[in-house]
């Protein structure tokens, strides 16, 4: 009667409470209102002061733009103008690893990216940046954030950075490497055909060279070599009949001299042609003289005067010399009409040859005109493509592209995040919505509390029950439970709930798969508060306080015995080894659960590797207090090798291999070396993967291909049906087989329904 009255009391204390004012509730509990808003705000600072600041720098282009020197745009062009399409070409070609890789060529840019890392990790890694490209280009990839500014044609290229100049380069250097991409992508035709153009006339001008040599020899060879103006056999024709042509005038003369002289033998010194000589010019002025002192002299001396005689005698002399000089002439001017007849007998000979030469030259050249003709032709076609090849070479040089800048990044000069107003304006927020949940529920926290206590005091008076009969499970001999560190008395089981159990028959009859285990709450430490159990619930440190616990929790190992031995066992007799732990969604206890089964098989002695998968959220190191190591990262990048990356912990038999020591793409579980580190895994008994957080963009089916086989995680009263059923579709189209499911969380049938479990569970929240 005192048991069932103190129920109803506090069931209509609970009614009460619920048909009050809300406002009155959390006036009531104004105090707690007030410490939750207080604490979060002081949260909020600390974060607001530890958090690192970081910058963001942003460099703009525009694309599709109309290209300046084609003020005629085509229809074709006009409707790629705006199209959303090309808009998100662009923006995957800005994303792609090769317009990455340009900008990481850049001067400085290496260094910059190098710089950064070494503010944010470890020396180590920073390190192999320099030589692996790779490395580097998934490093930075992770900093920069491209997209379209609205439904504009302008993208914007960010990079965020704790240093301002870092920012500055790294965006500035991706915004460079797109427009010079654009711009080698819209003049490589140009250039091909600029090349084309180039090799055909190159070959060209090799063809015309050997033509013109062809001729140049022909013609030498036949004597058509050209002179200053014509043919050198036309040149030398015309200068041969100038020369016959002078010499006959020569000759003519000669002769009309030479028979003027001998047709007056008598008067032959009056002749012009003698009279034209010096010499006989001089005799006729000395006889002329002479013969008039010869007259002067007769008039006065006598025929035989001395004076007379000598005076003829005189002129006697003076006539033979007239004579003979007229005689030499005579003799010159018939040698000179000698010679010019020789001379003309000879020219007009060369001339006959020259003609026939001239003549056969004719036929020559005739025989040549084609191949000069199609020379001509050559030279002609090499003079077009010399010049179109010269147009697209301009075109090249000058082109832009369709891609033209808008601004590049300026050196930012506030922090990008966290902004200090934003940030405590969320913090107020999120601290007055926390504030006024704890108030509100303040009173049903207090009232399941009392009903708990008043429970606890009742149940030794009642007679004890039955306890309910288990199910067969096949026993596995290796597996034996741990010891408990506190084991001073018998701890009652805990039953499961016939709501619960019935949810499980029918979740293993949807997806097909048997339920291993159901596993019991993990009761918190109660000295601490509820607030700070929902704030640390997503952390590795809520996983290294609720370990310990789990280990004392004799109902937790039980269930673990349970869920070990049907999970290492089959029907066909074949070894479970590897072994991948998956959930639907966030907060089913998948990480709690892998650790603490590790520690149950490790503790039962058998060698166990725990590999953790979950590059979103590690929490291996703080949940198992490592030290930092490089990780899966490390061998998926082939920095270090599995030995080197395996850490062993405080447990004996049990190694880790965590996540690495920051957040990284979840593309690296695709590559070759996971399979690798799998295959030299099985040295242990027993390889645990934590799988990846649901909701990053991973492909859980390349993990379940290749290990023996999946084990669901799914969380009491929490999970759906549908998400199981589809986990688990999607691992068995992919090539997977889910050995059975492990309900985590299961309430304690004595808690009562209207109590806020979330507050009660050491790990609620936890992946």
């Amino acid at each position: 009667m005192f048991t069932k009255r103190a129920i109803v009391t506090n069931t209509e204390a609970a009614d009460g409470a619920a048909g009050e004012s809300p406002l009155l509730r959390v006036w009531r509990n104004r105090s707690l209102f007030g410490a939750v808003f207080l604490g979060v705000m002081i949260l909020t600072v600390i974060a607001l002061v530890v958090l690192p600041v970081r910058y963001l720098a942003t460099g703009s282009v525009i694309v599709a733009e109309q290209e300046p020197s084609n003020s005629n745009a085509s229809a074709a062009w006009a409707q790629k103008i705006g199209d959303p399409a090309d808009v998100e070409s662009q923006l995957l070609i800005a994303r792609s690893p090769r317009v990455m890789r340009l900008a990481m060529q850049q001067p400085g840019v290496t260094e910059a990216a190098i710089e950064e890392c070494q503010s944010r990790s470890s020396s180590s890694s920073c390190e192999k940046m320099k030589t692996d490209t790779a490395a580097l280009i998934d490093y930075v990839s992770g900093n920069f954030a491209i997209g379209a500014v609205g439904r504009s044609r302008v993208i914007n290229i960010s990079y965020t950075s704790s240093i301002p100049e870092v920012a500055q380069k790294m965006a500035n250097a991706l915004t460079n490497a797109f427009l010079d991409e654009q711009r080698t992508s819209g003049a490589s035709s140009r250039e091909v055909a600029a090349s084309y153009l180039w090799k055909e006339a190159k070959q060209l001008d090799a063809e015309l060279r050997d033509a013109d040599a062809k001729i140049q020899a022909f013609r030498r060879n036949k004597g058509l070599m050209r002179g200053s103006l014509a043919p050198i056999s036309s040149e030398r024709l015309s200068s041969i009949s100038q020369q016959l042509s002078t010499a006959e005038t020569a000759r003519a003369d000669a002769l009309a001299r030479l028979q003027e002289i001998k047709t007056n033998q008598a008067r032959a010194a009056d002749s012009p042609s003698v009279l034209s000589n010096r010499s006989i010019a001089d005799l006729k002025q000395q006889l002329t003289v002479v013969t008039a002192q010869l007259a002067s002299q007769a008039n006065v001396l006598g025929p035989r005067h001395p004076s007379l005689r000598a005076l003829e005698q005189e002129q006697s002399a003076i006539k033979e010399r007239m004579a003979t000089e007229v005689a030499s002439i005579a003799a010159s001017a018939q040698k000179a009409f000698d010679a010019n007849v020789a001379l003309v007998n000879a020219l007009k000979k060369q001339m006959d040859a020259v003609k026939a030469e001239v003549g056969s030259a004719t036929s020559d050249e005739a025989s040549i005109e084609s191949m000069v003709r199609s020379t001509e032709i050559k030279r002609q076609q090499y003079a077009d493509l010399y010049k179109r090849a010269s147009e697209l070479e301009t075109e090249r040089r000058v082109l832009i592209g369709n891609t033209r800048l808008v601004s590049l990044a300026e050196l930012p000069t506030k922090p990008f995040f966290p902004k200090k107003i934003p940030f405590l304006a969320a913090g107020g927020t999120l601290g007055l919505l926390l504030a006024f949940v704890a108030a509100f529920f303040g009173d049903r926290v207090n009232l399941a509390g009392l009903s708990r206590l008043r429970t606890a005091t009742i149940r030794p008076t009642r007679a004890a029950a039955p306890a309910p009969t288990p199910e067969p499970v096949a026993v596995v001999a290796p597996v034996a439970p741990p010891t408990p560190v506190q084991a001073t008395a018998p701890v009652a089981p805990r039953p499961g709930p016939p709501p619960a159990a019935a949810l499980s028959s029918e979740l293993a009859v949807v997806t097909g798969a048997p339920i291993l285990a159901r596993l019991p709450t993990v009761k918190r430490d109660p000295s601490e508060s509820p607030i700070g159990a929902i704030l640390t619930a997503q952390s590795g440190a809520s996983l290294s306080r609720a370990l310990p616990l789990a280990l004392q929790d004799r109902h937790y190992q039980d269930a673990l015995r349970d869920l070990a031995t049907g999970l290492l066992t089959s029907n066909d007799a074949r070894t479970r080894r590897k072994i991948l732990v998956a959930s639907p969604t966030t907060a089913e206890g998948k990480t709690f659960l892998t650790l603490t089964l590790a520690q149950y098989l490790a503790t039962a002695g058998r060698s166990v590797l725990v590999i953790e998968c979950d590059f979103g959220a590690p929490k291996f190191e703080t949940a198992l207090g490592l030290r930092s190591s490089m990780g899966l990262q490390g061998i998926l990048r082939g920095d270090i090798t599995p030995r080197e990356a395996v850490v062993r912990t405080a447990t004996p038999n049990l190694d880790v291999i965590p996540a690495g020591p920051f957040s990284a793409s979840a593309e690296l579980l695709m590559r070759k070396p996971l399979g690798d580190l799998l295959l030299w895994s099985q040295i242990y008994d027993v390889v645990l993967i934590d799988a990846p957080s649901p909701g990053i963009q991973t492909d859980l089916g390349v993990l379940a291909r290749q290990v023996d086989g999946v084990l669901l995680c799914m969380r009491s009263g929490r999970s759906s049906i549908g998400q199981a059923v589809a986990t688990s579709s999607a691992i068995r189209v992919a090539g997977g087989s889910v050995f059975g499911i492990a309900v985590t969380m299961m309430p304690d049938a004595n808690t009562p329904s209207g109590t806020d479990r979330v507050s009660n569970n050491a790990y609620a929240g936890a992946t």
